[in-house]
């Protein structure tokens, strides 16, 4: 019958039938490595992205996308640079890296590197991940034994550059990610400066994926890069598509007791909970513990060990509750997050999206709950307008406020200052206490006539010897 057909179709696919288009990756010209990393990834169909980006992109031409996380624009450029390494003609050397994907945060670019080793698994290039807080002389060894592939974040990658280490001859295709990130993240110069020592854009090809085509992200297209096509997909039919929204206006006092309340009542999985603050973070996690719920801050800040360590956890499912500022927004790409929540509201109303794109990923359902206090209810009104709907308000009832349980947060404790600098050496204060010589005052730079140009008359020792004359002891009269 004909419904048989329609069924299994629906089985392959997503939940969401509006995220995944008809288009199968088999239908591009891929090479067969290619073919089976996708499969072992469990890509069969193509996100909307991919179905308009792959087709310019395997042509060779340079694609400026506009695409928010979550919609598989990493797998689209991954798949047009391992395909292009893999036609190249001429065997280039060894030690020079033929791509480079530059991406804003540590974590993302360890995202990518983690995709990207399953997509080319089978095709024998090789990969580095190159960023900042990690061994430096590790990094600098990979990159002399040489790797085709180079994932990166600006300022690392810069470093090795000026230390002749990273080589650019034989870049031959460029990604940049998430762009308008990198260059919120004060990262402009970086990328020009980068961007500079490549090759010219007419011998690489280059892709810009950007969750906004914002006037400075335009500047870079037009100043490197090679006529870019423009693609975008709206974040509506994509990232808000799935996720139920939720808010509740609450007091800044009752807010831990109201997000309390919530966690037991919500039939969660693992919850990613935004703060607007560094300081923030660490007093909800403290209070999250104190309650019994097993939850974990990051932020920027974190040593990238303890960062690293924790994102595994997360993603895992041995940590349930994460707790982050909007620094780690864009680089947390964990499935299955069932619940988003804004503890604070976003001062950006785009890092709304960023935030509850971290749910509902690959086409499956989430829930975005947002606490609107009196301080952060101010961005309540831009955000709605940004989003072009109002957000379902929910008003709790009384029994949804927990009592909270948690002890007074203890004070950090400052760095213990070292003993040189906080008392001085027993032998300093020895000389000290010895007495001194007495100190023979200065000679004044001013005398009489100065100013018309008649100079001291010059020391001779019977001058010196008629002025002490002249300055008898104290308590002593001149003898005339």
């Amino acid at each position: 019958m004909s419904e048989e057909p329609q069924s299994s179709l629906q089985i392959q696919r997503a939940p969401k039938p509006e995220f995944l288009t008809h288009t199968k990756f088999e239908e591009f010209n891929l090479p067969a490595a290619v073919l089976s990393g996708l499969n072992e990834a469990g890509f069969t169909y193509c996100t909307p992205i991919q179905a308009q980006t792959l087709p310019v992109l395997l042509a060779g031409r340079d694609v400026a996308g506009q695409a928010q996380t979550g919609t598989g624009k990493t797998a689209a450029f991954l798949v047009t640079v391992i395909t292009r390494l893999l036609s190249l003609h001429e065997k280039q050397n060894n030690a020079l890296p033929s791509a480079i994907i530059v991406a804003p945060t540590r974590e993302l670019s360890r995202q990518i590197y983690e995709e990207a080793e399953i997509l080319a698994r089978h095709t024998g290039l090789s990969l580095a991940q190159v960023v900042g807080g990690v061994d430096y002389l590790k990094q600098a060894e990979i990159l002399r034994r040489g790797a085709d592939i180079i994932i990166c974040t600006p300022g690392r990658i810069i470093d090795y550059y000026k230390q002749g280490i990273f080589k650019t001859e034989g870049i031959k295709a460029l990604v940049i990610d998430e762009a308008d990130r990198l260059l919120d993240l004060g990262f402009a110069k970086d990328m020009r400066y980068l961007l500079r020592k490549l090759p010219p854009y007419e011998k690489r090809q280059s892709m810009l994926f950007s969750a906004t085509l914002s006037y400075r992200v335009m500047e870079l297209t037009y100043e490197y890069m090679n006529l870019p096509e423009f693609i975008a997909v709206t974040p509506e039919t994509v990232t808000v598509e799935g996720i139920e929204q939720e808010l509740y206006h609450v007091g800044s006092d009752k807010k831990i007791p109201l997000l309390l309340g919530l966690l037991k009542r919500e039939d969660w999985g693992r919850a990613l909970i935004f703060v607007n603050t560094k300081a923030g973070v660490e007093r909800l996690t403290h209070r999250l513990k104190g309650n019994g719920w097993p939850a974990e801050g990051i932020t920027g800040d974190l040593p990238q060990r303890k960062r690293f360590q924790l994102m595994e956890q997360f993603k895992k499912g041995q940590l349930k509750i994460l707790v982050a500022t909007d620094v780690a927004s864009r680089g947390i790409h964990v499935e299955d997050i069932s619940h988003v929540i804004n503890y604070d509201l976003p001062q950006d109303s785009e890092n709304y999206i960023h935030r509850i794109g971290r749910t509902a990923r690959a086409g499956k359902s989430g829930r975005a709950l947002s606490l609107a206090c009196e301080r952060y209810v101010f961005h309540l009104e831009s955000l709605e307008e940004w989003l072009g709907h109002k957000i379902p308000v929910v008003w709790p009832e009384d029994d949804w406020y927990v009592e909270d349980q948690s002890g007074p947060m203890a004070p950090k404790r400052k760095p213990r200052l070292k003993s040189t600098a906080r008392r001085r050496p027993r032998n300093d204060q020895n000389k000290r206490r010895e007495p001194g010589k007495p100190k023979q005052k200065p000679r004044s730079s001013h005398f009489p006539g100065a100013f018309f140009g008649f100079g001291p008359e010059p020391e001779s020792p019977a001058n010196i010897e008629t002025s002490q004359n002249s300055n008898p002891a104290p308590g002593k009269k001149n003898s005339t």
